[in-house]
């Protein structure tokens, strides 16, 4: 055991000394660098870090944009500049708020009351979707605080003309009516996320990583015609303008597709002035409006007649004296119109007649066949807030109620189902599914019997008569082609009664008549001046519109004997 002790060698003592005396040194190093960093150098330590910050930023996805059946754009995004602000760091800077309040167009008071009340948030929007020319002066002040983000404003290039159909987005662009609404999903994408560092200004120094990727919105072809649509437009202003009339909407479809070629309203809206936006101006009246139906329902009751009450064309009804009182209530036409038959009770569009017929027929019949046509029930469009329309829930045991029903009383529509009704007729008895997508059959169900194929033609010959000299839509004959289609003159209701004052003015047709390619609908709501009549006041806007989709579809003219001429006499009461 001595041995083994007397074999290990002792470290000398003085370097237990040195270790301890290096250790103890190196302690007052760290200890003086942290009272250096907490004392002396805080401040600059401070601004340094907040002069770098590592953020995570979202990468703004860019919304699908809308085109018209040929490609041509109706709603696109572009990338903007918005200016957003630390109101704290920038209130630090109070000085050059009068030169910033300058560039957005506000008073330096207002702006730092804003910035004031918003102090303990660190990112304040100052204003969103800046013009070119003012982010540049936003820029050249460089102030401490103050940054640029990029995000995407939407652009509508037809303006008023589409605005309907299209609707708008807010401003964070996300759809609030029409299309921009029911295709939200479709058209936003996903917005994307990375890390990154900024300096004070906001202004990114490096980009750290990409996080996740952004996804565009997918792009949406609509069935809307953008040429045929300005057409519509320009059409149904200058009348709604020239009668003075409250409001009026106007729909063209494909009879066969079901397709939406066209659909304007008055008053319009332009969706690129967010400003100007009022529920007023905006609401779709084509499908969110509904109104009673009037003279255009008795084709459907004609088609009643033949399918339920074992009636042919060739069949009669007095109308004489030319009125008729049901319970107590008289129902008159124009003038007394003697015997008709059944195509004459359309060409001269007599109440007396409907009505007859109608009260002729099993209690349900009438209510059947419009049911099937889908009055009082909402299209398949899917278009945001379109209304529903009413159909009673079962036929009315009251004749009034049944007389006034053949006639276009007591039931509703909107102008899409009146134009889906009508398609009906044009498309041998199959009512298409409507769509406002370009080429979406596989997406949508088939058209629908809802009237047998030959009373859809033996009504379809009566209306293109209604359309003659003799007929009380002459104005809407478009000289080479034959034209099919019915007027109507309602009298809107007021607080108690039906109004002896005001009307709405209704003309629904169809065109070539023998093999129909469009339907078109024209409502014009209380016209002010004398004429007030659907074929006064509709049935040229008709008119007008269908000469210019047949000629812009290079529909070859057909031409009749009776229609080969403009007629411009004047019929009866539609």
């Amino acid at each position: 055991m001595a041995a083994s002790r007397e074999g290990t060698a002792m470290p000398p003592r003085w370097r237990y000394y040195a270790v301890l005396i290096g250790m103890a040194a190196m302690a007052l190093a760290l200890a003086g660098r942290a009272a250096q960093l907490q004392l002396l150098d805080h401040a600059f330590l401070v601004d340094q870090a907040d002069a770098r910050h590592l953020r995570v930023t979202e990468i703004p996805a860019h919304r699908g944009t809308i085109t018209d059946r040929s490609g041509e754009p109706l709603a696109l995004s572009s990338p903007v500049q918005s200016v957003w602000a630390n109101p704290k760091r920038l209130l630090a800077h109070a000085d050059r708020l009068p030169e910033l309040a300058q560039v957005l167009d506000s008073s330096a008071s207002a702006l730092r009351q804003r910035l004031s009340q918003r102090r303990d948030k660190e990112f304040v929007y100052l204003e969103r979707h800046m013009m070119p020319e003012r982010t540049s002066q936003v820029e050249a002040l460089d102030i401490p605080g103050l940054a640029l983000e990029r995000e995407h404003h939407r652009f509508y290039p037809a303006g008023e003309i589409t605005g309907h159909v299209l609707g708008f987005t807010n401003i964070d662009d996300h759809g609030q009516e029409g299309i921009e609404r029911a295709y939200n999903d479709w058209l936003s994408g996903a917005s994307g996320r990375k890390r990154v560092i900024q300096d004070q200004l906001g202004r990114r120094i490096e980009e750290v990583e990409l996080l996740d990727a952004a996804e565009p919105g997918r792009d949406l072809a609509l069935s809307i015609d953008r040429e045929l649509q300005y057409l519509a437009y320009r059409e149904l202003k200058r009348a709604v303008t020239r009668r003075e009339a409250a409001s009026g909407s106007l729909i063209v479809l494909d009879a066969r597709s079901g397709e939406v070629l066209a659909m304007v309203n008055q008053p319009s809206f332009n969706p690129n002035r967010r400003a100007d936006l009022e529920a007023s101006r905006y609401r779709n009246r084509a499908v969110t409006d509904v109104f009673e139906p009037g003279s255009t329902l008795k084709p459907f009751t004609v088609a009643a007649a033949l399918e339920e009450g074992g009636y042919e064309r060739r069949h009669t009804i007095d109308t004489a004296p030319g009125s008729l009182r049901v319970q107590g209530k008289r129902i008159s036409d124009v003038r007394n119109y003697g015997t008709l038959d059944l195509r004459h009770i359309l060409v001269k569009s007599s109440n007396v007649g409907a009505a007859k017929l109608a009260l002729s027929l099993d209690r349900g019949a009438l209510w059947r066949v419009l049911g099937r046509l889908g009055l009082g029930q909402r299209t398949a469009s899917s278009f945001p807030g379109e209304a529903s329309g009413r159909l009673a829930g079962r036929p009315s045991k009251r004749p009034i109620e049944r007389a006034t029903l053949a006639f276009g009383y007591g039931v509703s529509v909107t102008a899409l189902q009146l134009a889906r009704s009508y398609a009906a007729i044009a498309n041998e008895g199959m009512a298409p599914t409507v769509t406002f997508l370009r080429n979406a059959k596989a997406d949508r169900p088939s058209a629908e019997r809802v009237l047998n194929a030959d009373t859809a033609r033996t009504v379809r010959s009566m209306l293109a008569e209604v359309v003659s000299a003799e007929g009380t839509g002459s104005r809407a004959a478009i000289p080479g082609y034959e034209v099919a289609g019915k007027t109507g003159t309602v009298k809107q209701l007021d607080a108690e009664d039906y109004s002896k004052e005001r009307y709405t003015a209704l003309f629904a047709g169809m065109a070539p008549a023998a093999e129909p390619r469009f339907v078109a609908v024209v409502v014009v709501n209380d016209p002010n001046d004398e004429a007030y009549y659907g074929g006064e006041v509709a049935a040229p806007v008709f008119r007008r519109v269908m000469r210019g989709a047949l000629r812009l579809y290079n529909v070859a003219p057909h031409g009749s004997a009776g229609q080969g001429e403009l007629v411009m006499a004047d019929g009866g009461r539609g």
